[in-house]
């Protein structure tokens, strides 16, 4: 009887044993095949960000199709990269599409999955392309989102805020951006009331500043988040415009005459990060209110050009805890190593370079570099202090510490 109950329960073991090792082998092929699905996401993306960079870099559109499949090639997919023509809007983007199967199995038991994943590019046009600007228009330069104009520092918070609603699950649509003032008497000999159509010269769509977006569904997110990253809903009955009001520089803002006689002190700058030593913070924020340029960037400011040191001097003979170069502080009548006179001067310059470029950005750029530098190019010049000089203090007005981003970027 004993040697029967052992035979009988030879076949139940062999049973289980195959039950065990078939679903050990269904487990690894799920693991198999969500490590798969990500080796083709990330071949989709550096397929697209290859392809754009070699837009970018003047190659065309072959060249930047050709770029897309030799770098999914060589990760050892199949892709289709699809690309504008040369004539398209700006900003171009590269889309990318991965379709190589996922095998699971072995031997004569492999089956093929389709396996499709995709990754966009996109290439912002290089400031200055062809815009009107009329008298109080904003100049320039541009940034283009979504084949839109505006003011670099407005693409840069509106690139977080589109990430943030792509987290979200929405999407955002940029229908409008800087217009000139010519174009806005043409929408308002169009429709010619005043509620719905700003009249010409009144729009604040002019300054770059303003974005009409959509869809109608992101509008009650965008309500609730878009204070985060530094944009307010203008007008209750417009809930698609949306106004940035972090930089300063700009009346439309309200860095004009309310922040002057210090009624917008606190929600323009008048709260400074915990790393301003207290001694220098009074300075800084009548700086700030007396000149209409942030507290926060001013404080940023000092802290990369002199970590609140007021006795440094650079090897360039840059004096004081703002680092003004010695033509500057004769201009300013200011003695450099008093930290009050050089905060006031460092006030005064900035919003001088703010009023020429517009953005935040190239005002530091042009404070460390030169305002001519800035304006040959209408960008951050391409040496590497200055360009880790502007992304380290960008990086502390944002909480956090980071690197100048690329000029190409995944978008989807």
């Amino acid at each position: 009887m004993i040697g029967d109950r052992r035979g009988q329960a030879v076949p139940l073991h062999l049973a289980l044993t195959v039950v065990a090792l078939s679903l050990l082998v269904v487990a690894l092929g799920v693991v198999g095949a969500s490590l798969a699905l990500e080796r083709r996401q990330a071949s989709a993306d550096v397929a697209a960000l290859a392809g754009a960079e070699a837009l970018r870099l003047g190659g065309g559109t072959e060249a930047a199709r050709a770029k897309g499949l030799a770098v999914a090639a060589s990760n050892g997919m199949g892709a289709d990269v699809t690309v504008p023509d040369s004539a398209a809007p700006m900003p171009v983007r590269v889309r990318v599409v991965v379709r190589e199967p996922i095998k699971v199995g072995a031997g004569g038991l492999t089956i093929a999955i389709p396996a499709r994943r995709e990754a966009e590019a996109i290439v912002s046009a290089p400031f200055g392309l062809d815009v009107d600007p009329g008298p109080g228009d904003y100049p320039g330069p541009f940034a283009w989102r979504q084949g839109r104009p505006m003011r670099p520092d407005v693409a840069e918070a509106f690139d977080r805020l589109l990430g943030a609603a792509r987290q979200a699950g929405r999407s955002l649509l940029i229908n409008s951006a800087w217009r000139s003032s010519s174009e806005q008497a043409r929408l308002f000999a169009a429709h010619p009331d005043p509620r719905w159509v700003a009249r010409p010269g009144r729009s604040l769509h002019r300054l770059g500043t303003e974005l009409d977006l959509g869809p109608p569904a992101a509008w009650s997110w965008l309500a609730a988040n878009a204070g985060r990253f530094g944009f307010i809903k203008r007008y209750s009955w417009e809930p698609w415009h949306f106004g940035f009001t972090r930089s300063p520089g700009s009346t439309s803002v309200g860095w004009g005459a309310g922040a002057r006689s210090g009624r917008r002190s606190r929600a323009h700058g008048g709260s400074l990060p915990a790393w301003v030593p207290p001694r220098f913070s009074p300075m800084i924020l009548r700086a700030s209110i007396a000149h209409g340029v942030s507290a926060s960037v001013l404080a940023a400011q000092i802290r990369a050009e002199s970590d609140f040191d007021p006795g440094t001097v650079s090897s360039a003979g840059a004096q004081g805890i703002s680092q003004l170069m010695p033509d500057e502080s004769r201009r300013f009548g200011v003695d450099p190593f008093d930290p009050a006179a050089a905060i006031d001067a460092q006030a005064r310059l900035m919003r001088e370079l703010l009023a020429r470029f517009g953005s935040v950005p190239l005002a530091l750029a042009a404070y460390n570099a030169g305002p001519n530098a800035v304006a040959r190019c209408g960008c951050i010049p391409p040496y590497p202090e200055t360009r880790a000089y502007v992304a380290r203090i960008v990086g502390w007005l944002d909480g956090r510490d980071t690197r100048a981003g690329p000029p190409v970027r995944l978008v989807a």
